[in-house]
């Protein structure tokens, strides 16, 4: 755990730190941003805590701004509840009051170290991918992990890296479909100062973060061509090109990709390399989905709900046997992502001993379950209806606008899901964006809608 503690190092924070010492953290202390950018750009971070008079809102956008995901807690001495409000508003994950609590240090870094790593199964199903995960996970091959959205491949990936003989090393993942095209290369390779406008101090990439540990290489499907054939060179001579670099660097890592897409039909229409292809489907595990799976849905929700339970500082209640009846009957479409958002919102609606049925619920408060589904069918075949009546009179590039705009208002601006609804890569709907905005029509920033938005 490489944790990083930003602002003053006066006497409560020193103690959070020592904590922080005594379970296996390696701190680092800075005092400004511009510190902070520089270690991380220079080493990376698992956790970044941040003194809550330190200016948390101008950490987040710099980090989003040079696309680091380290999360960042707010931690201070003031018990007001206003405090903490204002540090999650502004982008902290979690605010941890002052003195430290050593159990609730300890958590919260368990909680990081432990995030998006549990892998919990029971059907046959996902035995089967387990045990050729662990059979594979010591030997050096590249691994390609296939599988529906939210179905936990990056789960998976770490399962390999935490059963191989590169545990101790760092374990870097980067989202390919969520970075732009001409970003994507400095994300992945590091830049050196002046390299391009805005490089004002050299970048280590994700293939250096990761040296000796290993690299994931999330919707690898949605690299550009171009780039696909660096990455192959980096993979076969284990060497890497800074972006306006003049000496190449060696590195030692673990490739494991991942693609919610058949990467075999992406070959055959061009676009993805074949080679390239072949250098990472050594060994290929497929992830079922949710639903292919049943067995898994009960101890997935038994553990969210402790998870999150104790999270949230509530108590630990049992899922209820009706609650359980609606958890078998749903479709999950959104595999274990949707099980995990469902559960997460029960914890915090139930009320009682039990996790019941009523507070098993969607985002909209609906109840889940084959009643719901029926409903929710009925609803679609009616905006369905209206939508064709209002199609009459307009024109093709029409009807492909309103729709695009509006699966991104539903999905609150997440491009990545957008694209998935719509059945388009991630760059052609970032284009069409493009398109609209330029023509000056309101476009959805994520986690808004275009009525938020504008």
């Amino acid at each position: 755990m490489r944790l990083i503690i930003a602002g003053g190092l006066k006497g409560q924070i020193i103690a959070a730190a020592k904590i922080a010492m005594s379970k296996g953290a390696a701190v680092t202390h800075t005092e400004s941003l511009d510190q902070t950018l520089a270690v991380l750009r220079a080493k990376g971070a698992d956790l970044l805590m941040i003194d809550v008079v330190q200016p948390i809102a101008a950490y987040v956008a710099a980090l989003e701004a040079e696309r680091i995901r380290t999360p960042i807690i707010a931690c201070g001495t003031s018990t007001d509840a206003r405090a903490a409000v204002a540090a999650i508003q502004a982008g902290a994950r979690e605010y941890v009051p002052l003195p430290p609590d050593p159990e609730l240090i300890a958590a919260v870094l368990e909680a990081v170290a432990s995030d998006q790593t549990s892998l919990i199964w029971k059907d046959p199903a996902m035995e089967r991918v387990v045990q050729l995960a662990t059979q594979i996970a010591r030997s050096e091959a590249p691994v390609l992990v296939t599988g529906e959205s939210g179905t936990g491949k990056e789960v998976i990936a770490r399962h390999l890296h935490q059963k191989s003989g590169r545990k101790d090393k760092p374990f870097v993942a980067v989202n390919c479909a969520a970075i732009p095209d001409n970003l994507l290369e400095s994300e992945l390779f590091g830049h050196e100062k002046g390299a391009f406008t805005g490089a004002i101090a050299r970048r280590i990439g994700k293939f250096e973060e990761a040296n000796g540990g290993t690299l994931l290489l999330d919707e690898v499907s949605e690299m550009d061509v171009r780039l696909q054939a660096k990455l192959l060179r980096a993979l076969q001579e284990r060497m890497i090109d800074r972006v306006g670099g003049t000496q190449p660097v060696k590195v030692d890592i673990r490739i494991i990709a991942t693609s919610n897409r058949n990467l075999g039909d992406a070959v055959r229409d061009g676009l993805f390399r074949e080679d390239l292809f072949y250098r990472l489907n050594v060994v290929h595990l497929r992830l079922p989905a949710l639903r292919e799976r049943p067995g898994d849905i009960l101890a997935l929700a038994d553990h969210f709900a402790k998870k999150y339970a104790e999270l949230n500082g509530l108590p630990i209640r049992p899922v209820a046997a009706d609650a359980r009846k609606v958890l078998l009957a749903n479709g999950w479409r959104g595999n274990v992502r949707e099980l995990e958002n469902t559960i997460h919102r029960a914890v915090l609606l139930a009320s009682g001993p039990e996790i019941g049925a009523s507070a098993v619920l969607t985002p909209e408060g609906e109840a889940l379950g084959p009643v719901a589904g029926r409903d929710t069918a009925s609803r679609a075949a009616q905006t369905a209806e209206a939508m064709t009546r209002s199609l009459v009179g307009n024109t093709v590039a029409d009807v492909e606008r309103e729709l695009i705009l509006d699966t991104l208002d539903h999905c609150l601006g997440n491009r990545t899901h957008a694209a998935k609804i719509l059945g388009i890569s991630i760059r052609t709907l970032r284009n069409k964006l493009s398109e609209y905005s330029s023509a000056g029509i309101t476009v959805a920033e994520p986690g808004q809608t275009r009525i938020s938005a504008a």
